[in-house]
């Protein structure tokens, strides 16, 4: 699954293979049992999000929520996507340190962590990283990212 047009996070899963599925629901979990107040989960860009939701901030540059998280079966891996990790630098650091110190190798974009094992992925530094980005300090790093203040 490249991208998905389910209309729920349900649908999403019931469309994975039984394998996608507990690895996607194991991520799943591992998010929403760390995600601070405020965000809500959706379908959006043919993935699982964790948005701001528009009502909150509405002065996007393209109209639609800010993802801060996303989570994704792609054909080949999987996708974490960290929007927090990309747009400040020193949370950027502390993310890849916490993966070397685990002994995991980080295959990263910009935001984008592929993987094709949960075994490749150091759970507990995604769970702080997702912890430690409360909704507030994420919409303030967003509008200094775009007015380029930092």
């Amino acid at each position: 699954m490249v991208s998905s047009s389910a209309a729920t996070v349900q649908e999403y899963l019931n469309d994975l293979s039984p394998e996608a599925r507990e690895i996607i629901t194991t991520l799943r979990n591992l998010i929403l049992e760390n995600l601070p107040e405020g965000y809500i989960e959706t379908m959006n860009w043919g993935m699982i999000c964790y948005e701001v939701p528009l009502s909150i901030y509405p002065n996007t540059y393209n109209k639609k929520p800010l993802m801060f998280a996303g989570l994704a079966a792609q054909k080949n891996h999987y996708s974490l996507y960290l929007s927090g990790v990309y747009q400040n630098p020193q949370q950027a650091a502390m993310f890849q340190e916490g993966f070397a110190a685990a002994g995991k190798k980080l295959d990263m974009g910009k935001s984008c962590i592929r993987f094709r094992r949960l075994d490749q992925l150091a759970l507990p530094v995604i769970a702080q990283t997702i912890a430690a980005s409360p909704m507030e300090d994420f919409v303030l790093q967003y509008k200094l990212v775009r007015d380029k203040k930092i």
